[in-house]
């Protein structure tokens, strides 16, 4: 098979999206609208650069030698679900490498029609991790963030522990929109119900990204939120982790 997906970017020396040491690839395309999203660019269904599976995987290996005994190759986003046949031949493909591999994603498309779970299925045949974002766990507030509800995200979560696939919890950490004690203790309690959980993590919100919005022209809604104090940032690590 020589399917193309819409790639945005790669970065060689990812640190922070999975264990080790990883070539991270970011796919192009994103249902969500976060209002802090850091990549804006990467929403367009139709951009990107068109590429195989083999072409990712051939420049990945290059950088295998630093990937040691737990690195190996994220695809992240966008949203890697949103191109999900495709994902998914790029991760057997790895596999085949004998390379470890993880997803990070919102989780935004989950669903448990036959048609996607059987998709979804087998990708995770050839996923070693999942990076699963939740942005908030009261849904208006979900919505308020991101666009959309969160309970098929919920039940991603649980459907992951069910078939025990080892899971990354990540939660954006960004005063007056996901940063209230009764939702992040709401949260914590339903981490505790998932047997599979190995790490939680906590990304306090920054405004790295507010440039690629004043180059999209989009207005940025959290202009007056500065990034949660590390006071906050304990709280939630007291509550969370």
């Amino acid at each position: 098979m020589n399917k193309t997906g819409r790639i945005h970017s790669v970065e060689s020396f990812g640190a922070a999206d999975g264990p080790g040491v990883r070539y991270v690839v970011f796919m192009q395309g994103c249902p969500m609208r976060c209002k802090y999203c850091h990549n804006p660019d990467t929403w367009d269904m139709h951009g990107g650069t068109e590429m195989t599976a083999e072409e990712i995987i051939t420049k990945a290996i290059r950088y295998k030698a630093y990937w040691k005994n737990d690195g190996g190759i994220t695809v992240s986003g966008g949203e890697p679900l949103s191109q999900i046949d495709f994902v998914t031949e790029l991760l057997k493909l790895a596999k085949q490498n004998g390379i470890n591999t993880a997803i990070d994603t919102s989780g935004v498309v989950f669903s448990e029609n036959a048609g996607f779970l059987e998709k979804f299925d087998l990708l995770m045949q050839y996923t070693d991790l999942v990076l699963l974002d939740i942005k908030e766990i009261n849904e208006e507030r979900h919505k308020l963030i991101t666009g959309h509800g969160n309970k098929n995200i919920l039940r991603m979560a649980e459907y992951l522990s069910e078939i025990n696939k080892p899971v990354w919890i990540r939660h954006v950490l960004v005063p007056e929109y996901s940063d209230f004690d009764e939702d992040l203790q709401k949260l914590s309690e339903f981490i505790r119900t998932l047997k599979n959980v190995e790490k939680v993590e906590i990304l306090p919100y920054h405004t790295l990204g507010k440039f690629k919005w004043e180059t999209l022209n989009i207005p940025y809604e959290l202009e007056s939120i500065n990034p949660p104090t590390q006071e906050r940032i304990k709280n939630a690590e007291k509550i969370l982790l």
